[in-house]
């Protein structure tokens, strides 16, 4: 196996999370990986965001739109938190995030979307409280 830190995919990968997640989201959260899940957080680094989110076809914003609608349908409110806030930076506007999570909720069941809507609107409820405190 190759070293992840001379993998291209995986230099890919920290370029995308840093940008989505900042440095809690890349960098920190590598180094507070343990010996158990390492391997996994450079697995997700390296495949899901270095070989699968650099994809050309896709903008990322619209990959992040699909992201929530999926993290929606598998009711997984502790992803779809991080995605939120994944899919603001990449241009995504709470509109756009709510129309993905009503689709989403045609398909995927009314408690997926209690889920996503309770965990979207916490995370939009905290991003809007930080800029009332910082003005």
């Amino acid at each position: 196996m190759s070293n992840d830190n001379d993998d291209a995919a995986f230099a890919a990968g920290m370029k995308i999370r840093r940008d989505m997640f900042g440095p809690a989201g890349a960098e920190q959260r590598l180094a507070q990986a343990t010996e158990l899940n390492r391997p996994f957080e450079e697995l997700v680094t390296r495949y899901c965001f270095g070989e699968t989110w650099s994809r050309p076809g896709l903008d990322l914003k619209t990959r992040s739109l699909l992201t929530i609608a999926v993290l929606t349908a598998l009711a997984k409110p502790n992803q779809l938190k991080v995605h939120v806030t994944g899919a603001l930076a990449n241009g995504a506007t709470q509109e756009e995030i709510r129309e993905a999570i009503l689709h989403s909720v045609v398909y995927a069941g009314i408690p997926a979307g209690v889920e996503a809507f309770a965990a979207a609107g916490e995370v939009l409820a905290k991003i809007a409280a930080s800029a009332q405190t910082a003005q």
